[in-house]
């Protein structure tokens, strides 16, 4: 139980972080989020908690592959607070689309037998 607490103390102080320096430097936030920050965290925890290589290996794989849909959220998103949508259904409707993207893009990796 007390590694787990190291573990999300650790994840929430450096989301906090980010969250602070971007209010001052929002390109410098933006570039430290747009690092896999949380798959590394996910790597660093499960090696520590089971040693798996292999495990890791195909979660790295897997993360590669979902990247892509998870782009659209990046472009929906912003699209849409310029053109006036409110911030939360901005959001809403961003996740909505990246989730269709995903389902979409899941379908297509299950028949090339990706995945």
């Amino acid at each position: 139980m007390g590694f787990f607490l190291v573990k999300v103390v650790t994840t929430a102080v450096v989301v906090a972080a980010v969250s602070e320096l971007s209010k001052r430097f929002p390109l410098l936030g933006a570039m430290i989020v747009s690092l896999p920050m949380i798959s590394i965290m996910t790597f660093i925890w499960i090696y520590i908690d089971t040693k798996d290589v292999p495990k890791l290996v195909t979660m790295s794989r897997d993360i590669f592959w979902l990247v892509i849909p998870s782009l659209l959220f990046f472009v929906v998103f912003p699209v849409l607070l310029s053109r006036g949508v409110p911030f939360i259904w901005s959001l809403l409707i961003s996740c909505a689309v990246m989730s269709a993207g995903y389902a979409g893009y899941a379908w297509i990796l299950g028949k090339l037998g990706i995945g």
